[in-house]
């Protein structure tokens, strides 16, 4: 009985590893659409070679910084419990993976190739595994510190800090070197719209990742003895509230839309095992209406150029998660307790200044050392073009 729970606690991370691979999918496809044509090809090749460079730093760096493990023995040390601590890697390095793949929507079609690629190196490779094993593996002392001195450790049951706040923040960073995009704004303060490719790709997109979230969060038990009902149902009044709030904030747009749900997603990860469902409900709207406005403020107002809102969307929405978690997450409040509104509160913030600091550490170093943007001539001819020497949709074929 024993060898069949660990079997069924392998078949269990293992599932969820594979949803959130599927993930990485959505995460294409949504930048696919929201990029102009000239760049949809860029997008695709990004997510994909972001993911195997992140497999890689990750199986032979970040997870050992993390926690304190390699997978540099025998065989057969390897396959000991049927093999869980592989798998286990495998579903962790889904979620390390997104970070990079995060990134990617902030600075869409004017990056260049190859430093982004050192960039996602070093964030995965150090930077990201440092903040997650401080909070899941309680490395420095740091859950220690936050419990003996609120009572209770800093709770993120499934990365609504480390996973998509830390990967907000570091986008901003990257955003924010990187400079707008050529002809987004006029000296005169005008604003050039750049409309979603495809709202169809962009839809889709959005859908991928929101079947797949059902696996970030419920899998993030790790153990099949530790999965609940609630964790699901949570994700799903969040993912509603989310939508929903967005669809009204945004005036039936359908880009705000379909980013409603990932807003909830987003905000509920951290709590979504604490929280009663109206709570998680709540979580959800107040994220779908946040990114709609800070989105709008971000863009027209302050003039940064965050492709796909990755800074609203995943910073400030997993900013808000990790707080709503020490409020919605109370016994006061229908939760089931155990969480510290100042833990969540000092350990939210604590990931905000790590990613932030580290993001412009790395992508200030690129920018001085190699550059970071495309030239304007490339720029203009499209990303597509200019690094894959293809377009998404050739309008004519090459004759001989």
């Amino acid at each position: 009985m024993e060898s069949f729970k660990t079997s069924t606690d392998v078949l269990f991370v293992l599932l969820g590893a594979i949803m959130v691979l599927a993930m990485h999918a959505g995460f294409a496809f949504l930048e696919v659409g929201t990029v102009r044509r000239k760049n949809q090809v860029n997008a695709l090749v990004k997510i994909l070679v972001d993911f195997c460079v992140s497999t890689l730093l990750y199986f032979f760096v970040g997870y050992g910084i993390a926690y304190g493990v390699s997978f540099f023995g025998s065989a057969t040390a390897l396959t000991q419990s049927s093999g869980y601590d592989l798998v286990k890697f495998f579903f962790l390095l889904t979620f390390a993976a997104a970070i990079p793949a995060i990134v990617s929507g902030g600075i869409a079609e004017r990056a260049r190739f190859w430093p982004q690629v050192a960039a996602t190196a070093m964030i995965v490779g150090l930077l990201y595994p440092f903040f997650e094993g401080m909070v899941w593996n309680g490395n420095f002392g740091f859950q220690s510190w936050m419990e003996a001195q609120f009572g209770h450790p800093f709770h993120d049951f499934a990365g609504s800090i480390v996973v998509h706040a830390v990967g907000g923040w570091i986008a901003l960073a990257a955003v924010l070197l990187l400079g707008a995009r050529r002809g987004r704004y006029s000296r005169d303060g005008g604003i050039s719209a750049h409309p979603p490719s495809s709202i169809p790709f962009l839809a889709l997109g959005a859908w991928i990742l929101t079947v797949g979230w059902f696996g970030f969060n419920v899998m993030s038990a790790q153990k099949l003895e530790g999965v609940n009902g609630l964790v699901a149902v949570n994700s799903l009044m969040a993912m509603v509230g989310g939508t929903l709030a967005a669809l009204i904030a945004g005036r039936n747009d359908p880009g705000f839309t379909h980013n409603g749900p990932l807003a909830g997603l987003v905000a509920v990860c951290a709590g979504s095992d604490l929280m009663h469902p109206l709570g998680a409900l709540v979580t959800g709207a107040v994220a779908g209406g946040l990114f709609v406005w800070m989105f709008t403020l971000t863009q027209n107002r302050w003039k940064i150029d965050d492709v796909l809102g990755v800074w609203p969307l995943h910073g400030l929405c997993g900013t808000w998660g990790g707080i709503a978690a020490g409020i919605f997450g109370t016994q006061a409040l229908g939760g089931l307790g155990n969480v510290s509104f100042m833990s969540q509160l000092v350990g939210s913030v604590a990931g905000v200044l790590i990613a932030l600091i580290g993001g412009f550490i790395i992508y200030g170093l690129l920018k001085t050392l190699i550059g970071i943007r495309l030239d304007p001539e490339q720029e203009h001819e499209g990303a597509d073009l200019a690094i894959h020497r293809i377009s998404a949709s050739p309008e004519r074929e090459t004759l001989w």
